[in-house]
């Protein structure tokens, strides 16, 4: 892989997608469906699966693509794949709450090692460079070229004062069970693959998933905090977060900063 031809073009993509999102995010009516499992379904999420879609596959026509929109990249198992999530938070998007995100992450031997969130409402895009660092770029997004952008870290967290993050949507007594568990000096909710990010940042140094995610949903997310020394693992035996599998269905899982002391589910 061209890992400089892949950061550009994932980086674009996102931009594009993410401009075509807010087009239809200020229209007020904009159409709502709901798919087979009842989850839902806009024009915005289609038409960024079509942008992003379109632009892989012309610059990696060899490598698998997995998106969440299209039914019939499911059923297959993987291990190299290009994988989209093209709106995550489709639920804060229709309610208009900001906390959405483009995602596009490239897997090797079903480990995410690149990675884009953008969300465009809050003008915050975290990338994997060529080398696998993690940046946030900050500026205008040009899509011709990376603008200023400064390399992201995890933070070396006080396991007496921990700083946790949250789903918005999904938060349940199960969630708040587990993070009982530790001594939590403050914790925030954020909606879609935000939360992977702000443990990249230092913004939380753990976030719990107690419940169902897909492998899109996550994927670039994982890969965002890896690249900025962070770790993503399965709540039930705290090993590695794998991808690729038939379903593309995830366990519960723990996206942390090293040094939190993982409690047992």
């Amino acid at each position: 892989m061209d890992f400089e031809k892949l950061t550009t073009v994932m980086r674009r993509l996102a931009l594009e997608a993410g401009d075509k999102i807010m087009e239809i995010y200020a229209d007020p009516n904009f159409e709502v469906r709901s798919k087979s499992d009842e989850s839902p379904v806009t024009e915005a999420d289609e038409a960024a699966d079509a942008i992003i879609s379109a632009g892989l596959r012309a610059a990696f026509p060899d490598v698998p693509l997995v998106t969440e929109e299209q039914s019939d990249s499911h059923g297959q198992t993987v291990s190299t794949f290009l994988i989209v999530d093209p709106l995550d938070g489709t639920k804060e998007f229709i309610k208009r709450r900001g906390d959405f995100t483009v995602n596009i992450a490239y897997v090797v031997d079903g480990t995410p090692i690149r990675g884009v969130v953008y969300a465009p409402a809050k003008d915050r895009l975290f990338i994997t460079d060529a080398a696998g660092v993690s940046l946030e770029e900050t500026g205008d997004f040009p899509k011709d070229a990376m603008g200023p952008a400064s390399p992201i870290q995890v933070t070396t967290p006080d396991n007496d004062a921990l700083l946790v993050v949250a789903s918005k949507s999904h938060r349940d007594q199960a969630t708040d069970d587990y993070i009982n568990k530790y001594n939590v000096k403050d914790s925030k909710s954020a909606g879609s693959s935000l939360k992977f990010c702000l443990v990249a940042t230092g913004e939380a140094d753990i976030y719990p998933r107690v419940g169902r995610t897909m492998e899109w949903d996550t994927a670039a997310g994982h890969a965002v905090l890896t690249g900025a020394g962070g770790a993503v693992v399965r709540f039930d035996d705290h090993t590695t977060l794998k991808y690729g599998k038939a379903d593309f269905a995830n366990p519960f899982f723990i996206a942390y900063a090293p040094g939190v002391e993982l409690k047992a589910p």
